[in-house]
């Protein structure tokens, strides 16, 4: 008795909660942001912390008080964005001088 391609199985859940094998989707952003990063240098870091910090304050006054990132307190992490937001400032502003 042949099976009919069109009928698909259940997906199995794991004991673990997961249904299959977990999907690597993070590192392949990260890898994604990795080059960006190479590409564009100190212009992507302004970009990447400028949206994450604008992302966070929105959340902070919406009432996100903690925050899931390895800082916690989303004050630290919004003076840690703007650190790299500064820092890839000066990256631009030295790489022109220096160029």
């Amino acid at each position: 008795m042949s099976r009919d391609p069109r009928l698909v199985e259940p997906q199995r859940v794991e004991p673990d909660g997961q249904s299959g094998p977990p999907d690597p989707l993070r590192l392949c952003t990260f890898a994604t942001v990795a080059l960006l990063g190479w590409l564009l240098g100190p212009v992507a870091v302004v970009v990447f912390a400028a949206v994450g910090f604008a992302g966070y304050w929105r959340a902070r006054r919406a009432g996100l008080l903690r925050s899931r990132c390895k800082l916690g307190d989303t004050r630290l992490v919004l003076v840690y964005l703007a650190a790299l937001a500064a820092a890839g400032v000066v990256g631009i502003v030295l790489g022109w001088w220096v160029w």
